[in-house]
């Protein structure tokens, strides 16, 4: 069950273009991958569960998501616990009001903080709508993240996926990703992002359940969780 948070930033998406929603949206998802490609379906049957893993759009869940990158999943979730206020809710204003120093309270890096203090000024200040991004398409809510110094196409394609519930975005950069695409089919070496990019075309319009598909696929065969939110 979605919050009603998500409820609001969906509802002016449904009829017009596809999006992830909960469980039965990613199993639909898979359905059609199976038709658009059926050598996925072998690496179906070895993924197991396809995790939904949908947080909520904003400043937390795009925060989030720079925590988590380059670090262990525990270290992510320590300076997490660090960073949230008494009441659980992260938010834009909050942040930007943080004393200077709170960064090395948390554990952040200096870039990762420099990066979250941009946002959160940008997000407070009105220029920046991360909600309002998720109703745009993908490639306009990809320049103006990116054009944020500190926010790659990585952690753009990511915040689409898992907290705008974009089903056509496919992370080609992500290394976990090309290592599973190559084990999956074969490859003598893992494809580079541009070929990665490129092969996934045949899975559109449903490239975000495609990556959470190899993700999986991923965690099972590497006995590791490379999901970039949890």
């Amino acid at each position: 069950m979605l919050s009603s948070a998500m409820d609001s930033v969906f509802e002016p998406l449904r009829g017009k273009v596809q999006i992830i929603r909960n469980e039965d949206d990613v199993r639909q998802g898979l359905e059609a991958l199976l038709r658009l490609d059926p050598r996925l379906a072998p690496i179906v049957a070895e993924a197991g569960p396809i995790p939904l893993r949908l947080r909520e759009p904003g400043f937390a869940g795009l925060a989030h998501i720079i925590v988590s990158q380059m670090v262990s999943r525990a270290s992510a979730d320590e300076i997490w616990r660090r960073m949230l206020p008494a009441d659980g809710s992260l938010t834009a204003e909050g942040y930007a009001l943080l004393h200077a120093e709170a960064w090395r309270e948390f554990g952040l890096s200096r870039a990762k903080a420099e990066t979250l203090s941009r946002i959160a000024e940008a997000v407070a200040s009105g220029r920046l709508d991360l909600s309002g991004l998720c109703l745009k398409p993908p490639s306009e809510a990809l320049g103006e993240l990116t054009a944020l110094k500190g926010v790659g196409p990585w952690t753009a394609e990511v915040y689409l996926m898992f907290c705008g519930g974009n089903a056509d975005v496919f992370p080609a950069g992500d290394v976990a990703l090309q290592n599973a695409v190559g084990a999956a089919f074969g490859l003598a070496a893992r494809p580079q992002a541009k070929a990665l990019a490129e092969l996934s075309e045949v899975w559109s319009p449903w490239r975000s359940v495609a990556a959470r598909l190899f993700w999986a696929y991923y965690a099972t065969k590497m006995r590791r969780d490379m999901v970039p939110i949890g």
